[in-house]
């Protein structure tokens, strides 16, 4: 483990972050983060013990195009009489990691032990790491994107016995399931998201977003839709801008920044947590604390920064924004889960120019970035309905 891991506190002074936010990270450093007790243990040799809890049955690191993959894998203790068990790949984005979905898992492959009462949809889930995050190798050249992580993902389910299998994602969790259903669709059998890039601008959108805050209906927009999106240039391009600074640093130049941070435990933990802040809920900004606490405990978001530092990826995970991203249509079951606390907002009548068979979206009541660390229950729920629809079919 790296020495000095936390500067003293009137260091933190000088930081975006609110300082009691990376003053209190300083917990690491007084052993008052519980490393050993943790729900992880962070150690290179060998990432992850096995979770008799939640029945984690594999822990492991395969090679795929000569790249080392860490994934868990997830199988219910339990599984009724005539009952299906789905596979459902869960991918992480950033600043994130696997362990994001540490709460959601018991609620996918446990549901009725969860009060869900969904038993008629039960998972065994695999949630892998990103090339170049946490355990997972960093890839060994340039151009490694999006489309070269769902290859290797799609070589894991295969190689893992499944034909067909569901997949959830948000953020670049988002970009590299949808590049899978783009990429083998015969083995897609539904695609969950909890974020949408859409990227197509033009005349249409433009007179589209003058329109809709007058008279929404005529463009396809919901009342949540305009509640969510207006006004316009405050919640989608200042706000946007505001949040979208690292965007830029990390697609132009990211092993500058990402250098630094690898050196300072205390820069490394003010940069991911954050955005561990004002992802969760834009009115965190204006709090000292940066609301951290009202979603995640102390420890969980310190395990997170502590696989970055323990792996020292916050390079070659900072490196995956360079790289470049499909835009291709969609053709597979896809089911969107709306959040509201969600960095953009994408209505249903833009998401579909995209994602050409949705059959579910579903706005949710609360939530953003992180919706399976901060809210596994409501999406939990919302995927179990998804998958229900489409089995249905």
């Amino acid at each position: 483990m790296k020495e000095n891991v936390f500067l003293q506190s009137d260091e933190t002074q000088k930081l975006d972050i609110k300082s009691g936010v990376v003053r209190r990270s300083k917990a690491l450093q007084h052993d008052e983060y519980d490393v050993v007790g943790s729900r992880i243990t962070l150690e290179l040799e060998s990432p992850l013990p096995s979770l008799c809890t939640y029945c984690y049955t594999a822990v492991k690191r395969n090679y795929f195009l000569g790249i080392d993959i860490h994934f868990i894998h997830v199988k219910p203790s339990y599984v009724p009489h005539g009952r299906a068990v789905q596979p459902l790949l869960m991918v992480h984005g950033w600043p994130g990691s696997f362990y994001e979905f540490y709460k959601i898992i018991p609620l996918l492959t446990e549901p009725a032990a969860h009060g869900l009462n969904e038993g008629d949809v039960v998972f065994e889930v695999i949630c892998p790491s990103i090339p170049g995050y946490g355990f997972s190798e960093a890839p060994h050249q340039k151009g490694f994107d999006t489309v070269a992580t769902a290859r290797i993902f799609h070589k894991l389910m295969n190689r893992l016995g499944f034909k067909e299998y569901y997949l959830q994602g948000g953020d670049w969790g988002s970009r590299i399931t949808t590049n899978m259903a783009q990429m083998l669709p015969q083995s897609v059998k539904g695609l969950h998201l909890n974020l949408i890039f859409v990227n197509k601008q033009g005349l249409r959108r433009m007179i589209s977003v003058m329109l809709g805050a007058y008279v929404p209906w005529l463009v396809g927009l919901s009342r949540e839709d305009v509640r969510r999106m207006y006004p316009f240039i405050q919640k989608n391009i200042y706000e946007l801008l505001r949040e979208s600074g690292y965007l830029h640093i990390q697609a132009t130049k990211p092993d500058t920044a990402g250098c630094g941070l690898n050196d300072s435990p205390v820069g490394l933990a003010a940069y991911i947590l954050e955005k561990f802040s004002t992802w969760t809920d834009k009115s965190f900004l204006h709090q000292d604390d940066g609301g951290l606490e009202s979603k995640y405990s102390l420890d969980e978001l310190l395990t997170n920064v502590m696989i970055y530092w323990v792996t020292s990826s916050i390079v070659s995970s900072m490196r995956f924004y360079k790289e470049n991203i499909s835009k291709d249509p969609v053709y597979v079951p896809t089911g969107i889960a709306a959040f509201p606390q969600e960095i953009v907002h994408t209505p249903h009548v833009w998401a579909k120019k995209i994602f050409k068979n949705i059959i579910t979206y579903s706005y949710m009541p609360r939530g953003g970035h992180f919706a399976a660390f901060e809210e596994p229950k409501l999406l939990a729920q919302d995927i179990m309905h998804f998958v229900r629809k489409v089995e249905q079919l």
